[in-house]
């Protein structure tokens, strides 16, 4: 993380080497309190091994099949036209002729990008559930002793004792685990193809294939925005995971910086008229600001109350007018979370309607 971040001070792309080198102490933060406390309880560490192993596989896997189309292409004249070219052929001439970072994207491309901040909706459904509906990580946890207890010869031949499982049907702690797990899964999934992007090019990420190669220059030599948000996403749950700060805290940051962040951007740049220049030189609209910072206010609202969604809502403005060279995905679950908790600690009113 910290090379990456020196490469993307060397390319001047400024913004990403910062938002990258604080991501690097963060999961600095994350290796030491893993190493020392542990994040989950045996044998869950195993299966987030499982699990790297197999993202690793598929994107080499991935990465090496275009390698060979990129053999391939080069053999061909560099004139010649062929109207067969396959998907992954028209894919890496896409990505080869031209440099594929840039400064603009359109409407179309920004919806696309906002849209993995529904991401925020996955996290509520794995910790609270919806109306009906289990929490995701409790289900999950239901399922995995039903089906150890099934095949007990499996799990034995692995771990050992199918007693020595660490939890419950019904068990909370799981859902409380597990979220985690889910988290540090997601992220495990996104960055691999991350780095393989930033140290062999963008045609051999199979993430950046499946999002149709939607990339801005502040994402040379540095992560993508999606990295960011779920890295700070991750911090937030962890201080909730340590007992530091009320779920709720966590729940709102994480909704206001998945909706009212791709709201604001996406009214502003839809319906923009009454343009604002912002510290630091960005340019953005009135509309923009209104539609973020009234969506977090009504966020904050129905979950915590009037007092603590202002501040929720002033936290969001703030950060969104005075941008700073971290990226706002990483900045805001993590200090909205924590200017929250604080409000809490010093005013002492209830959280909630009731």
């Amino acid at each position: 993380m910290f090379y990456i971040a020196k490469r993307g001070y060397k390319a001047n792309n400024h913004y990403g080497g910062s938002s990258t080198l604080v991501c690097g102490i963060l999961f600095l933060v994350f290796g030491f309190y893993n190493l020392f406390v542990g994040f989950f309880p045996f044998p869950f560490m195993g299966f987030m091994i499982w699990w790297i192993g197999m993202i690793f596989i598929v994107y080499i896997g991935f990465a090496l099949i275009i390698k060979n189309v990129v053999k391939k292409l080069e053999k061909e004249k560099p004139n010649s036209e062929n109207s067969k070219n396959s998907i992954l052929k028209k894919y890496v001439i896409l990505m080869t002729k031209e440099n594929p970072y840039k400064k603009e994207i359109s409407f179309k491309m920004e919806i696309v990008r906002k849209s993995f901040h529904l991401f925020g909706i996955l996290f509520i459904l794995a910790y609270f559930g919806f109306f009906f509906l289990f929490p995701i990580t409790r289900i999950v946890n239901d399922t995995l002793i039903i089906f150890f207890k099934e095949n007990e010869w499996f799990y034995g031949l692995l771990w050992g004792s199918v007693q020595n499982y660490p939890y419950s049907k019904g068990d909370f702690q799981a859902v409380v685990d597990l979220t985690l797990f889910g988290l540090i899964g997601a992220l495990v999934f996104a960055i691999i193809s991350e780095f393989i992007r930033i140290f062999w090019g963008p045609e051999y990420s199979i993430f950046n294939f499946l999002t149709k190669a939607i990339l801005r220059d502040k994402e040379y030599n540095a992560f993508g925005a999606h990295i960011y948000l779920i890295t700070g996403i991750i911090f937030s749950y962890m201080l909730y995971f340590i007992g530091v700060v009320h779920i709720l805290t966590v729940t709102v940051a994480v909704l206001i910086s998945c909706f009212s962040d791709a709201l604001a951007a996406l009214i502003g740049r839809k319906f923009g008229n009454h343009k604002v220049n912002c510290i630091g030189g960005d340019i953005k609209s009135i509309e923009g600001f209104i539609a973020g910072t009234g969506s977090a206010f009504l966020i904050a609202l129905i979950v915590l109350g009037p007092i603590y969604a202002l501040i929720a809502a002033i936290i969001f403005f703030i950060l969104d007018f005075f941008p700073t060279i971290i990226a706002d995905n990483l900045l805001n679950p993590i200090l909205i979370t924590i200017g929250i908790s604080i409000s809490i600690m010093l005013l002492g009113l209830p959280i909630g309607w009731f």
